[in-house]
């Protein structure tokens, strides 16, 4: 017992680990996916947990099934021969998001700690070469320990920021000099489950083979429930002191600092917390797709990616955010709308 427990929360940890990131975690996520849409992005909120639990239900089910070892063992019962397109465009999203979370974590060292960027771009990598080294079982571990950290900071601190406010949803005003991610809140949902996808798929289908199918299965339906409440209460603080909300990089520090000035050090840490998780999971889905059988190789190609992508830390953060995230989701739809169709069908079918 005490061992399906502990690999439920490795799971559970390691699915919500891989969307909670510090994207995420800063709130920047959250601000231009739902609150720019006023309370309608609640609605949204409401699409995105529906789908975060079907789809981290499903792919478990399948990893456990076919006994994965990574995301190439899935794709082609999804996608059948244009997997090899979405494989490639799945790869090119990780070296990218590893690159992102590096430069974040260049930003957050920079602007709270005034060190250089290249210190906090560095210990990110060695924080996630460490992890990859150990396998696997460090990856999951690590998950168990960072998650629940930033998962209980960003939730206690946007319940704060909404009993801090007498009104708990005002009725906002999309400003019109904001740009949004999509013309319309349902479809900026969408795209948020889209290109959120593509990690976890890389991380959920390496566990298959480790994992029992009623642990996996329910794993995935908690950690989407999770996600979901999680982005809500978000979108409620985000909501309660909108428009201002809008004007600073990072939402959830400026609500940190106006509910207790003394959470921004903790917040600042939280932020370099999501940065990691993140990180390890990208660096963890390219190896273990090179690598699936895990052992040296897996090591290499791991420590190898963290090395390569360190070009990418040059860009901005924000604007990565901003305007490479959309266009992830945009290259996910096919991938979404494959694990939203194609199981239903092929195992209806083979009954």
């Amino acid at each position: 017992m005490y061992n399906n427990i502990l690999m439920f929360l490795k799971v559970l940890t390691l699915y919500i680990g891989t969307v909670i990131g510090a994207g995420f975690a800063s709130g920047q996520e959250v601000l231009q996916f739902f609150i720019n849409y006023g309370t309608k992005g609640i609605w949204g909120v409401v699409v995105v947990t529906v789908c975060f639990s079907y789809l981290g239900m499903i792919i478990m089910y399948m990893a456990t099934k076919f006994k994965s070892g990574s995301y190439q063992e899935i794709l082609p019962f999804l996608m059948g021969p244009t997997s090899r397109i979405m494989d490639v465009l799945s790869l090119i999203m990780l070296v990218g998001g590893l690159g992102i979370m590096l430069a974040g974590s260049g930003a957050v060292i920079n602007q709270y700690l005034g060190l250089p960027n290249y210190a906090g771009i560095l210990a990110a990598a060695a924080v996630t070469i460490i992890v990859i080294l150990g396998g696997v079982e460090r990856v999951l571990a690590a998950n168990l320990i960072l998650v629940p950290i930033k998962l209980l900071v960003v939730c206690v601190i946007a319940i704060m920021a909404i009993a801090n406010q007498t009104a708990l949803i005002p009725a906002p005003v999309v400003p019109v000099t904001k740009p949004l991610v999509a013309s319309h809140w349902l479809w900026a949902s969408i795209l948020y489950v889209s290109y959120n996808m593509v990690v976890p798929l890389a991380a959920l289908s390496s566990v298959g083979r480790i994992v029992t199918p009623k642990i996996g299965i329910l794993a995935g339906l908690t950690g989407g429930a999770v996600l979901g409440l999680t982005t809500g209460l978000i979108t409620m603080a985000g909501l309660s002191y909108y428009p201002e909300i809008t004007n600073y990089p990072v939402p959830m520090l400026y609500l940190a600092e106006t509910i207790a000035p003394v959470l921004k050090t903790v917040f600042a840490l939280l932020i370099w917390v999501a940065i990691l998780t993140t990180a390890i999971a990208d660096a963890h889905g390219f190896a273990s797709r090179i690598a699936p059988g895990g052992g040296k190789l897996y090591k290499l190609v791991g420590t190898g990616i963290c090395v390569a992508v360190l070009p990418l830390t040059k860009l901005d953060f924000a604007q990565l955010v901003q305007k490479l995230y959309p266009m992830f989701g945009y290259a996910g739809l096919i991938l979404l709308a494959a694990l939203l169709v194609i199981p239903v069908l092929r195992f209806s079918l083979k009954k």
